[in-house]
């Protein structure tokens, strides 16, 4: 065996090594020991347009949901609004559809136009005022709990949007099986929307991984003052994570909507709480610096396995909620371990190294 060759094994069982020691390998291996456990005790649980179907679309969107939160504690910021911003940015699309007969296309991006634009204020808020972003979204949240109801009863007698453009009941409430080529048809399992979160994951992880925005998101949340010391503009990039967040939230909401057939006020109601347990327990730190879009995704996907499992089995809401609540408190406490292992490990030799050397070793991604 040459050396490059044994050099090569060598780190591809360091990478496997370094894999199972990450929250992302725990969550593979718990989300495949419950879905045998839902299976095999109730059956049921693969059917594919009744069960599996509803569940990936769930996943998708709140996948989406996750990634906007992420985005801020990339750079140790949170978004108390996800929610509401969800809303506002569907309310937005669902005018465009319902009074200026927009298609498809022009209805979402006005809609992720209005919540980048609201995130952006936020975000502008926050690096302007230095206010914390959990005030300023929180402010934020309850104006957008006011204005959204206030719009709709002022253009909507039904208090809600039913106007719907081509490819709007095919992009939310489709699966594969409506789409054929050469006399092949796809599952009735796979539902359409999975395509956008899918397509979102690998935007949001080339922004983390390939691009120098990106990493000095990453150092903006590692250590703020070291990233200004480097020239990064960390006022700006907090702008820039808000609005992207904010785009995120609002294409979450367009989704949902497409997936029940109508924009209403309530979309975005269940946002702010799901979209915390998918990155704390894929491994996202709060205080910012590293982020894991795959780990984001396998967060979401256990804590709503979770809860359909629980709902096949019979148990009331109240019962996910006090689950769903369990497994956040889980999950803060892990990323409150992983924070103090972290500051544990020890340091370079050289104490007197520059402030943006010492950032750069703590700034991670994983996508």
């Amino acid at each position: 065996m040459s050396y490059d060759a044994a050099e090569r094994r060598l780190a591809r069982r360091h990478s496997a090594l370094r894999f199972v020691a990450t929250p992302r390998f725990f969550l593979v291996v718990i989300i495949v020991a419950l879905v045998v456990v839902f299976g095999t005790a109730m059956p049921s649980f693969f059917n594919g347009p009744f069960v599996i179907a509803p569940l990936l679309t769930s996943i998708s969107i709140f996948t989406i949901v996750g990634l906007a939160q992420m985005v801020v504690l990339s750079v140790g910021h949170m978004n108390i609004a996800v929610g509401q911003m969800a809303s506002f940015g569907a309310m937005v699309s669902g005018i465009a559809f319902q009074l200026f007969d927009a298609p498809l296309v022009v209805g979402l991006i006005a809609g992720l136009a209005a919540g980048a634009g609201i995130g952006a204020l936020t975000g502008w808020i926050i690096a302007r005022t230095g206010v914390n972003s959990f005030i300023v979204t929180l402010a934020m949240s309850f104006a957008l709990i006011g204005l959204v109801p206030t719009v709709y009863q002022w253009l909507s007698p039904g208090v809600a949007f039913t106007a719907k453009p081509d490819g709007f009941d095919f992009l939310g409430r489709e699966s594969f099986d409506s789409v054929c080529v050469l006399g092949y048809c796809g599952s009735d399992s796979i539902p359409i929307v999975v395509v956008a979160a899918l397509v979102t994951m690998a935007l949001v992880g080339y922004l983390y991984t390939r691009t120098r925005l990106g990493r000095e998101l990453l150092v903006t949340g590692s250590n703020e003052k070291a990233a200004k010391l480097s020239g990064v503009a960390t006022g700006s990039r907090i702008v820039i994570v808000h609005a992207l967040s904010g785009a995120l939230a609002a294409l979450a909401g367009f989704l949902l909507a497409a997936s029940i057939g109508s924009f209403t006020p309530s979309i975005g109601e269940e946002f702010m709480l799901q979209s915390f347990v998918g990155p704390i327990l894929g491994g996202t730190l709060l205080a910012g610096g590293y982020v894991s879009v795959t780990g984001t995704f396998l967060g979401i996907t256990l804590a709503l396995l979770i809860r359909k499992g629980l709902e096949l089995f019979g148990f009331g809401i109240e019962s996910l909620n006090v689950l769903l609540g369990l497994i956040l408190l889980v999950a803060l406490s892990a990323d409150r371990v992983r924070d103090i292992r972290g500051r544990r490990k020890p340091r370079p030799a050289d104490d007197q190294a520059a402030p943006a050397e010492r950032a750069d070793t703590t700034t991670e991604v994983s996508a």
